[in-house]
């Protein structure tokens, strides 16, 4: 893998040439191909894309949730240069929550419903701290705290559904920073929330990273929330990487047509347009990505060579980027 910046933090979290497939009685669907990047101390790396791009297949590999009939094809991850992706189950239930944490789409489902939002934290830090019980519901309370979950002291005690989605949410970035891992793959963590919320619980997340030395790869749809927050982006297209960077280049010069086309079907604030620029066509299925660059038949670029040769990624400025077109340009 190449390094785009000689200024960046320490690498934390490594994925090299991941392939993940699915077990089908007519073939192994390929579900991720070829993709590699790294995550560093402090960044928040966003990991955009339409559905069925593969963004929580990869987040799911990283944190050893893949499930059957998915498997990890080739490829390595690593984390401080250590591998992770071949460890026994048990190896990589420890590894959750003390070394990598999660916040999911939903909080209402990552909570116990039976259990008080309390216990559920105490439990976490128990399992992976030598805590007493009374350190580790002190603990609990100061993450609280830190949240911003106003009256702890009484909220420990109270279960799930009595708090707000906002709330439920700021639990849950409590619980996956309780023993202060060195990496959190957060999907799409604010789609249940209102707006405002969202804006909120980003800059809580955030800032706690910053705060924690966590790396955080983030999940989202959501173009302006990987301006607001992140400090990498990488976008990805039917399971591949087509493009990865600094934020500022990648939003304000894309160099993939796919990146163009998302960065396209924004609305611009003050411009009226009679139509929203779209992409034509739609993400290819596992059963049928064409021959050559995943994107050429939604590709305004499209050639003969896009339709025979899969792109490498290749440097391009400070961004990485797989377009045969692009690395032409590059050339004259």
């Amino acid at each position: 893998m190449e390094n785009t910046s000689n200024n960046r933090g320490e690498v934390v979290l490594e994925v090299d040439d991941l392939c993940i497939e699915f077990a089908h009685r007519k073939g192994n669907l390929k579900a991720i191909q070829h993709v590699s990047f790294e995550m560093r101390k402090g960044e928040i790396l966003g990991v955009v894309g339409e559905s069925g791009a593969g963004k929580s297949l990869t987040g799911s590999a990283i944190t050893g949730l893949l499930e059957a009939p998915g498997f990890i094809a080739g490829g390595e991850i690593r984390l401080y240069g250590e591998r992770i992706d071949n460890l026994e189950e048990d190896r990589r239930r420890l590894l959750r929550g003390k070394e990598i944490g999660a916040i999911f789409q939903d909080p209402l489902t990552s909570l116990n419903p039976v259990l008080t939002v309390g216990k559920q934290l105490i439990e976490t830090i128990q399992t992976h701290l030598p805590l007493s019980h009374e350190q580790a519901r002190q603990k609990a309370l100061d993450l609280m705290k830190e949240v911003g979950i106003p009256a702890a002291e009484q909220r420990i005690d109270q279960y799930p559904h009595q708090f707000s989605g906002g709330m439920r949410q700021r639990i849950v970035i409590a619980l996956a920073l309780c023993v202060e891992p060195k990496v959190i793959i957060a999907d799409e963590p604010t789609t249940a929330l209102d707006v405002s919320v969202q804006a909120q619980v980003l800059q809580l997340l955030r800032r706690l990273c910053k705060q924690h030395d966590a790396s955080v790869m983030l999940v989202t749809h959501d173009m302006g929330v990987i301006a607001e927050i992140c400090d990498q982006v990488a976008v990805m297209y039917a399971g591949r990487l087509v493009e990865i960077g600094p934020v500022e280049s990648v939003l304000k010069s894309p160099k993939h047509p796919y990146t163009v086309g998302l960065m396209g079907s924004i609305p611009r604030i003050g411009v009226r347009e009679p139509r929203l620029s779209q992409i034509p066509g739609s993400m290819p299925r596992l059963n049928a990505i064409p021959l050559g660059c995943a994107f050429n038949p939604r590709c305004p670029n499209s050639s003969a060579e896009c339709r025979q040769h899969e792109p490498e990624m290749k440097a391009v400025g400070d961004s990485r980027v797989a377009c045969l077109k692009v690395m032409q340009e590059e050339l004259v």
